[in-house]
């Protein structure tokens, strides 16, 4: 009887497959698409229908079977692959076990924090510990039917009112240390680390629950206003963004993410009918939460808070998302904090905005206008100051171009001033990169200095034999 891996891989069209994830195209006797698994703009992803393989000829050098590339595609175990594409194909994989003790502990923490978000979601609804909570989502005029779909819970006040409920499901204490559930005191004792906060579960593109994120509701001063699961063998806050597991299928029809900051904020849109947003976990777009977006959309749309730091968190996800070649552009909020509190104050308006995002480049430009609004040559200078470093990062010629023309006419400068600039930056960059690999990197002796150390290297150790001979023939 034929082995069901062989079996599995027989019965799928590698193409067929593949294409359903990526665009392929027909080169010759192969196809040809660039590699989802790193940046490039070449195509380098190769997949041979008659061996039924796929390889990377470009940096990462990646490649494998339909099971392997379902690996590095979803980020999944060997065995969660396998049970997937069987599920898929109808082949049953009863006879073939496995020893994967990576698999198993995966498969173990992601069941603790299913169980938990069902522990926070019951305390949430069923209890009176709950009430509070329950209000709280009240006044912030979320229905009970979101409520559901985000899985919101609530974390009693307790010192181990988690812990205790894990422990009756088979779990040890040190394990949901290192799941991130619980903390170690001084003393050596365990206790939750989420107390009396809403719970948000943090999920993955597969709806798994792979951590928490927990606001306070009365605003004590001396306690931080959101806590997080912290980094844990199943949960990566550079891969992770809040909503994704809701979002994708929207993301993909819509060829657009709008990426706000807040739970909060993907939440109350998607109650509003907005359902293709998702939230960063930390103020910064990631290379990984990037090339997960890259799969479903070449357009982001971000709407950060608007205040200093939202405007600087856009400015760092230029610098990641322009290695992808993302369209980037902005929703600039003006009458609302963010997302949440303007569908709040007017709907409609909400809705008007969202419909116009204006480019990343223009945003930025207009916002250092603002800032310098004066008409003279010191505030042109400010302005052309926090503009060119922008410009100067855009990689697409058209794009650059486009920016250079607008930008010496609010300076009222030639295009060549321009360019000048952009051009004296990147010397600066450059001749700062050479400095640092000089003063990193050890300087090599010249051919003649290399010469002069192995004669007295030579001298020296001839030196030492003719005294240790002298004191042997004494001896």
């Amino acid at each position: 009887m034929e082995n069901p891996i062989e079996e599995i891989k027989k019965k799928i069209d590698i193409i067929e497959f593949i294409g359903s994830f990526i665009t392929l195209k027909k080169a010759g006797r192969n196809f040809k698409a660039v590699c989802p698994f790193h940046q490039e703009k070449t195509p380098s992803f190769v997949v041979s229908p008659e061996r039924s393989i796929w390889h990377c000829f470009g940096a990462c050098g990646e490649g494998g079977d339909v099971i392997k590339f379902l690996m590095k595609w979803e980020n999944i175990t060997f065995i969660e692959a396998l049970r997937e594409l069987a599920r898929k194909t109808g082949i049953k994989l009863n006879k073939i076990s496995f020893e994967d003790k990576i698999w198993q502990k995966k498969e173990r923490y992601l069941g603790m924090n299913q169980l938990a978000s069902e522990f926070f979601h019951y305390i949430l609804n069923k209890t009176a510990f709950g009430k509070k909570a329950s209000q709280y989502l009240k006044d912030r005029a979320l229905n009970q039917s979101i409520v559901d779909k985000f899985q919101l819970g609530y974390s009693p006040s307790s010192w181990d009112s988690l812990k205790l409920f894990l422990k009756k499901k088979k779990y040890e204490e040190e394990e949901m240390l290192e799941n991130g559930l619980l903390v170690k005191s001084e003393s050596g004792s365990y206790y939750d680390r989420f107390r009396g906060r809403l719970m948000f579960p943090l999920k993955d593109g597969r709806n798994n629950v792979l951590g928490f994120s927990g606001r306070i509701l009365d605003g004590k001063e001396k306690e931080a206003k959101y806590i997080n699961t912290p980094e844990t063998p199943i949960y990566h806050k550079r891969e992770t963004l809040f909503g994704i597991n809701l979002a994708k299928e929207e993301i993909k029809k819509k060829k657009n993410v709008f990426i706000v900051e807040g739970e909060l904020d993907v939440i109350t849109p998607y109650q509003h009918g907005f359902s293709n947003f998702v939230a960063v976990k930390g103020t910064a777009l990631t290379n990984e939460q990037l090339m997960l977006l890259k799969r479903y959309t070449d357009r982001i749309t971000l709407m950060m808070d608007a205040d200093p730091a939202g405007i600087e968190s856009i400015k760092r996800g230029i610098d990641e998302a322009e290695k992808f070649d993302f369209e980037i552009r902005v929703v600039n909020i003006d009458y609302a904090k963010d997302p949440d509190e303007a569908l709040k104050k007017d709907p409609t308006q909400f809705k008007r905005l969202i419909a116009k995002p204006i480019p990343v480049y223009d945003f930025l430009i207009a916002t250092a206008q603002k800032k310098y609004p004066e008409e003279s040559a010191f505030a042109k200078k400010k302005i052309g100051e926090e503009t060119i470093p922008i410009i100067e990062k855009i990689s697409n010629p058209i794009v650059r171009t486009f920016y250079i023309k607008k930008l010496a006419g609010i300076l009222e400068v030639s295009e060549i001033t321009v360019e000048n600039l952009i051009s004296q930056l990147k010397r600066k960059k450059k001749q700062l990169s050479l400095n640092k690999i000089k003063y990193n990197k050890p300087v090599e002796d010249s051919r003649e200095l290399t010469v002069d150390k192995y004669i007295l290297s030579v001298v020296f150790q001839m030196k030492i034999q003719k005294k240790f001979i002298t004191n042997f023939l004494m001896f």
